[in-house]
């Protein structure tokens, strides 16, 4: 899915909408957020093959993904007791949310603020903070935190090197795989701690 084609085709819209439903609506995990955030702050440049309005698409974006996570949060937190109201649920089990809850009692405000950055993950961890019962304020306050350096600060990137690279739309394609690439390095690296923790413990 190009955020190029995406872009031409809704506009700045479109990039709100998905950016919505990309951070907190369990259907939108497949979206781009951050190649698509580069691409509109590109776009937003002068002299871009599609012009974009850069205040409405940084403003837009960071409320769009602040709306959104909130969305998730509300899911997960209303229709997490019906889900999970059952011990052994065919497809859930009350423990993985007893474990859920006492992760985000102790990593919750870390976890929501950093997972902005972290493709698919950002978008589950919304829903499971709601199901957990984190604390609403806290997640408020971190939503907003991971979202400002996210929304605003990918795409004011974007445009940046837009502005100070001519032709830059030649060298879209490279970039976005870059940053798609240095998008899930944190899982990478979360995993490969993972696996030296569980190598490390007494057998």
């Amino acid at each position: 899915m190009s955020p190029r084609h995406l872009i031409e085709t809704f506009g700045t819209i479109g990039v709100l909408a998905i950016i919505f439903a990309e951070s907190g609506l369990l259907i939108g995990f497949f979206l781009p957020g951050d190649s698509l955030l580069f691409t509109a702050g590109l776009f937003s440049a002068p002299g871009a093959a599609v012009h974009l309005n850069l205040a409405a698409v940084t403003v837009g974006c960071f409320f769009a993904a602040v709306a959104g996570a909130q969305t998730g949060y509300e899911i997960g937190r209303r229709a997490g007791p019906r889900l999970f109201n059952r011990p052994d649920s065919r497809l859930f089990r009350r423990a993985h949310v007893e474990r859920a809850e006492a992760f985000f009692e102790r990593n919750g405000a870390k976890t929501i603020l950093l997972c902005r950055f972290v493709p698919v993950v950002r978008t589950f961890a919304t829903v499971i903070a709601g199901v957990a019962k984190m604390d609403a304020w806290r997640f408020f306050v971190m939503n907003v935190l991971g979202a400002l350096p996210w929304a605003v600060g990918v795409t004011l990137l974007g445009y940046a090197l837009g502005k100070s690279i001519h032709n830059v739309d030649r060298y879209l394609l490279p970039i976005i795989g870059v940053i798609v690439v240095v998008s899930f390095v944190p899982v990478g690296l979360e995993l490969l701690r993972a696996r030296r923790r569980a190598a490390a413990e007494p057998r």
